[in-house]
């Protein structure tokens, strides 16, 4: 009775360990999204000024100051 009580407690610890390890994949592939939006979102914001800088210079260039 023992050794299935020793067996039972190996399957249960090693089940706990793969669900904790699930989780903290999980958890770090949601990081990484969440960095990727941030990236993808920063990357555009300094787009959006790039591009009215560039307007500004063109504007410059063909009307003068």
């Amino acid at each position: 009775m023992l050794r299935n009580t020793e067996n039972l407690n190996e399957v249960q610890t090693e089940v706990f360990d793969l669900l904790v390890g699930f989780e903290e994949e999980e958890k770090l592939s949601r990081k990484k999204l969440a960095s990727r939006r941030a990236l993808k979102a920063r990357r555009a914001i300094e787009q959006r000024f790039e591009e009215k800088e560039l307007a500004a210079h063109i504007n410059e260039c063909w009307f003068g100051s």
